[in-house]
């Protein structure tokens, strides 16, 4: 069984920063890309980001120069560091992994559930 834990998100001001975290575990044989989606009340889910196991890396225009992604191979973890926040980033953001699960012999897309981030004044 495959695991993803988010952990980072919160209310912030303007302006500022949060880093976001997406720990995966569990029955894992290789991870290739990792990335951080983005969904607003009334709005689709978006990508924010992606990060290959080569450590490419590709952003929605809207967050380019702020938001940065990052990967530890060895602790099978993905960041997402967010700076010059604005109230249009506030939206759930859900971490998602592309990896081979050897317990079900297979490749697959594994979503984390979610953590909020607000930016209000």
């Amino acid at each position: 069984q495959v695991q993803l834990v988010e952990s980072g998100g919160g209310l912030v001001q303007p302006g500022g920063s949060l880093r976001l975290s997406c720990a995966v575990s569990g029955s894992i044989f290789r991870i290739n890309a990792m990335g951080w989606y983005r969904q607003a009340p009334g709005k689709e889910r978006e990508l924010v980001a992606r990060i290959t196991s080569g450590g490419s890396t590709n952003y929605v225009d809207s967050v380019k120069g702020r938001f940065t992604i990052s990967r530890d191979n060895a602790k099978n973890t993905v960041y997402l560091q967010m700076n010059s926040l604005k109230p249009e980033d506030t939206a759930a953001y859900y971490c998602n992994a592309d990896l081979y699960d050897y317990r079900a012999k297979n490749y697959g897309d594994y979503w984390g559930q979610g953590t909020q981030v607000t930016v209000s004044s």
